[in-house]
């Protein structure tokens, strides 16, 4: 009998190595946080079958690409996922349980499900942090084959990437050795850490404060000294009304990133509350 899947515990994944970091387990936990009830085995079940339906149709095909081909012709268009076009920042599309019920996701989420799969049938896909939409990598023969997971696994050549990185890039087209550095695979943590800065971004944009506060706080669950989730815990705080914990993060970072661009409203801030918070009631 397969081994039961077990979600880690969030204060023991700041020690592990970026790649044995687990991607689904860890992925799901997040997903727990807003769906506590969520049944981990139910969806790594689901993949599995997903994996079996596939596995003798991939042994007996040669070619990488190809091998990718019908995994993707599985995933997207025998089992239905997709891109969610028409409301892409619904924070469902980043909770991995939801994507597997709903069939709908972001580009993020959409690959950890074609990487998922990938692995269980031996196919070597990774993620690629790419500027704007997360896409997806696979070794072959004279390079890589890059392709987007939002739009169907859609294989994209150099012109086309270069076209999508530009905008990122101060509108510099990127040169063969930027273009490599960018696809360069994402490791476990750099994922899971991009799926929780879309959450907090999504929350922050919904003023739903409680649930951006949890988002950075799980970054810093992976990242304890990740300046930006500190900073952004901290607003955070300030909004909830949370002002010990705010002097905290806010200081914490003005430690770790002094010269910052925001650092001088952020130390005004932090008088503001240290004044108020030596004020006699």
């Amino acid at each position: 009998m397969r081994a039961r899947i077990a979600l880690p515990d969030w204060n023991s994944l700041a020690g592990l190595d970026d790649d044995t970091l687990p991607l689904l387990a860890t992925a799901l936990l997040i997903a727990r946080d807003e769906y506590p009830d969520l049944d981990a085995d139910l969806y790594d079940t689901l993949l599995e079958s997903h994996a079996a339906h596939l596995q003798q149709e991939i042994d007996q095909i040669e070619h990488w690409p190809l091998k990718m081909q019908a995994i993707n012709r599985h995933l997207f268009e025998e089992l239905g996922y997709a891109g969610d076009h028409d409301e892409y920042y619904d924070p469902r599309n980043s909770y991995l349980n939801e994507v597997f019920d709903r069939r709908l996701g972001n580009p993020i989420s959409l690959a950890m499900v074609q990487m998922e799969v990938a692995r269980r049938v031996g196919v070597p896909l990774d993620g690629v942090s790419f500027p704007g939409h997360f896409l997806v990598r696979l070794p072959v023969d004279d390079g890589v084959l890059v392709m987007d997971p939002f739009n169907r696994g859609r294989p994209l050549d150099e012109d086309e990437l270069r076209q999508r990185a530009r905008p990122h890039l101060g509108g510099d087209f990127p040169d063969d050795e930027a273009l490599y550095q960018i696809l360069h695979p994402a490791s476990h943590r750099a994922i899971l850490m991009r799926v929780l800065r879309n959450l907090h971004g999504v929350y922050v944009e919904r003023e739903d404060w409680e649930r951006a506060v949890r988002s950075a706080d799980r970054l810093l669950k992976l990242s304890p000294d990740n300046a930006d989730a500190l900073r952004d815990r901290g607003l955070g705080y300030l909004k909830i009304g949370h002002r010990h914990g705010a002097r905290h993060d806010l200081g914490r970072y003005l430690q770790l990133n002094p010269r910052a661009g925001d650092a001088s409203a952020l130390r005004e801030r932090l008088v503001e509350l240290s004044n108020t918070a030596a004020r006699p009631n």
